[in-house]
């Protein structure tokens, strides 16, 4: 039998690879808890900005007297709504020290940009054929899909809000014209601004 001080080397030899194993476990799970959590960067505040645009939006483009002036107010609006959502999240990650490119986000931002994608084409497509009174149900539809779609890897409030704005863009698909503006102040407008605030008192801003 070997005296124990013939076995310390032994000893001594394993612990870098028993250190690096742990080091390692302890890496993937980390991965793994991060692949497997929600996405709570959903900026509340900055939604409430983006309501009040909508607001003035609407109010705006029910004057133009062309349908290409009429477009115009709204793909401004969609610019600077766009703007204050990615400041938005950018403010509200980094004050609880979340990441902005884990597992979560990338999912929600796969799953909220293709509807949004798809929306921007339909928009092409339908101006081409003069088909303008059927853009705000479109994008209520569309927009309501990315969120419900991208809110599945986020808290609970965020799917809510998207199948409220698919109900009322399926309501506005089948409305006379002269609503359009209405129902997007609406959606964009009210339902933004009411959903914004929740999230912004339950989920940190």
């Amino acid at each position: 039998m070997r005296p124990a001080s013939s076995l310390r080397p032994a000893r001594h030899r394993e612990s870098p690879e028993l250190q690096a194993r742990a080091f390692e476990n302890l890496g993937f799970i980390r991965r793994a808890m991060e692949e497997a959590g929600s996405f709570t960067a959903v900026p509340g505040w900055a939604q409430v900005a983006i309501g009040v645009t909508a607001l003035a939006a609407a109010a705006l483009a029910h004057r133009q007297a062309t349908p290409a002036a009429w477009l115009g107010v709204w793909v401004g609006a969609a610019v600077l709504g766009i703007a204050f959502a990615i400041f938005g999240m950018m403010r509200k990650a980094r004050a609880a020290g979340a990441s902005l490119v884990a597992g979560p986000t990338r999912r929600f931002a796969v799953s909220f940009c293709l509807p949004l994608a798809a929306g921007g084409l339909l928009t092409l497509a339908l101006d081409r054929a003069g088909l303008h009174r059927l853009l705000p149900g479109t994008w209520l539809l569309l927009f309501g899909t990315a969120v419900a779609c991208g809110g599945a890897f986020s808290v609970r409030i965020v799917p809510v809000m998207g199948l409220c704005f698919m109900a009322l863009g399926s309501v506005a698909l089948f409305t006379p014209p002269g609503f359009g503006d209405g129902l997007l102040a609406l959606g964009f407008g009210g339902l933004l601004i009411g959903f914004g605030v929740a999230i912004a008192r339950r989920y940190g801003g």
